[in-house]
């Protein structure tokens, strides 16, 4: 039997040992291993306690079976799922027997929501959503993905495509009227509006500037500057741990140190770099080069000193925010004048690490965008739209030099927006053609 056409069975939840885990199979099969393990199949949709039980009748658990004949199930095949006490010896024990009925195998990777997929159940931007949505670390960051598991941009995208293929049908229908008179010219104008409308509504997705890439993506903020002034020790405060070796002795810091926050629902990654400064040590050397690296990469630089830097040894286009320390100390907050933001904080006995937060808080919320339901996620979904629009615009662009030229863009900007959906099928511009027009005599 071909891998595809085989059941496949895998833990569907935590890492073990937990007080509960979920086993899931799914394909043809899943029914007669669900009824040898449990006996009997149980009423669908239906959690039903059942004794589980080996080949040779010994019990396996005590678990609950539940059972989902397809079509009607999450991966459109017969599904079945086992809620079993979470233990090593269990699983093991349950995988081992599963593992011997023909025709059934562990699952790979994401091959349930492949299997969803192909059946039809969600599309491909709906796949993604459910990914980030595993990924999320933050409260916005979820909300975002579950808009695209319900199909925030699925469904825009579908409409978008029928409407393309509607248009153009009118104007297939024009090319196969063109001997009637004025039918073309009745067809075509409809059509071209609709292309226009169309080509405005993607544009406008566009011109959001992936505000839903850079919230899936997170923000990326480097602590730089010299030597000895404090960088791991706001890290620390910034994490609320400890998470960087904090010391007296200059170049402490000779590698990248990350970690993640949650700022008011926003991801952002604060990394620690090397004190910058020139040094004959080969592995501070190095420290320094990634850390001049991560900062011209960055979203934004917070360049740490004791007032007498303002921030000019950072080398790229990257906003920069001067962070004055210690300024609890007698000598330290040394005003200068700088043309970039200045913050003034003791990150030893933390003073002003609130108002530099907020500030942070306040920089994640302009970064991102008010829009929370951004509807482009990925730098898939983005190419794609934009090749759906260039191929729109061209569309417009030749009508005037012949009809099927048009014709043929707006077929390139309907199949982009089916490998958006992962849906390419060439006979819905056929069936709408005959369907409205009658075409066939």
């Amino acid at each position: 039997m071909h891998p595809h056409d085989q059941t496949i069975y895998a833990l569907s939840s935590g890492r073990l040992p937990s007080a509960i885990a979920i086993v899931r199979l799914s394909g043809s099969r899943a029914g007669v291993a669900l009824q040898s393990l449990a006996g009997k199949l149980p009423t669908p949709r239906l959690a039903t306690r059942a004794l589980l039980r080996d080949l040779t009748g010994d019990p396996i658990d005590d678990a609950i079976a539940l059972w989902f004949p397809g079509p009607a199930s999450a991966t459109g095949e017969d599904v079945a799922e086992l809620h079993v006490h979470g233990s090593r010896a269990v699983i093991a024990t349950l995988f081992a027997v599963l593992s011997t009925h023909p025709d059934l195998r562990p699952a790979e990777p994401g091959e349930f929501t492949r299997r969803a997929f192909e059946n039809g159940k969600i599309d491909l931007t709906e796949a993604e959503g459910l990914d980030d949505l595993i990924h999320a670390d933050t409260d916005r960051q979820r909300r975002q993905a579950l808009h695209q598991l319900k199909g925030l941009l699925g469904d825009r995208a579908r409409n978008w495509r029928r409407q393309i293929i509607e248009a153009s049908a009118l104007i297939e229908a024009g090319i196969d009227f063109a001997d009637e008179g004025d039918v073309p010219e009745e067809l075509m104008g409809p059509a071209i509006d609709r292309i226009k409308l169309l080509l405005g509504e993607i544009e406008t997705v566009l011109a959001l500037q992936g505000r839903g890439e850079r919230l899936r993506d997170g923000l990326t903020v480097v602590i730089a500057g010299p030597p000895n002034v404090g960088k791991s020790t706001l890290m620390n405060q910034l994490a609320r741990r400890e998470v960087a070796i904090v010391s007296p002795h200059a170049g402490t810091t000779r590698d990248v140190i990350e970690v993640q926050l949650d700022l008011d629902g926003y991801p952002v990654t604060v990394i620690d770099t090397a004190g910058i400064r020139d040094t004959d040590d080969p592995v501070e050397q190095e420290g320094v080069r990634r850390a001049r690296a991560r900062a011209s990469d960055a979203d934004l630089v917070l360049w740490l000193s004791e007032g007498g830097s303002s921030g000019a040894d950072h080398r790229s286009d990257t906003p920069v925010w001067v962070v004055r320390n210690k300024i609890d100390l007698a000598g330290g907050d040394e005003r200068r004048e700088t043309a970039n933001p200045v913050y003034r904080i003791s990150a030893k006995q933390g003073d002003g690490i609130a108002e530099l937060i907020d500030a942070l808080v306040s920089f994640s919320r302009d970064f991102f965008g008010t829009d929370e339901a951004g509807l482009i996620t990925r730098e898939r979904q983005r190419k794609l739209l934009e090749e759906a629009a260039a191929a729109l615009r061209s569309s417009i662009a030749t009508v005037k030099l012949g009809e099927e030229l048009a014709a043929e863009e707006l077929r390139v900007a309907a199949f982009a927006l089916g490998k958006l959906l992962g849906r390419v099928d060439v006979e819905d511009l056929l069936d709408v053609i005959f369907r409205e027009f009658c075409i066939g005599k």
